[in-house]
């Protein structure tokens, strides 16, 4: 699971393009900084973590899903 800090998101989409699984994309609506953040489309992120890494401004936080919420 890809949790996202809106706060620190520049909306630079890094992210979005280097995904291996395309499991990013740009959110509809705007935040409150003017941006499209990213949003997780379900069921492919496969927790390779590369978003977490490459983000800049360390906004992305990969966690695992608990057996229980799946």
């Amino acid at each position: 699971m890809i949790e996202l800090n809106e706060e620190y998101c520049k909306g630079c989409n890094l992210c979005i393009v280097y995904c291996p699984r395309d499991a990013l994309e740009p959110a509809e609506e705007l935040n409150e900084k003017g941006i499209h953040p990213p949003v997780e489309v379900e069921d492919r992120c496969n927790g390779c973590r590369l978003c977490e890494l490459i983000c800049p401004d360390f906004a992305i936080t990969v966690v695992e899903k608990d057996e229980e919420e799946e």
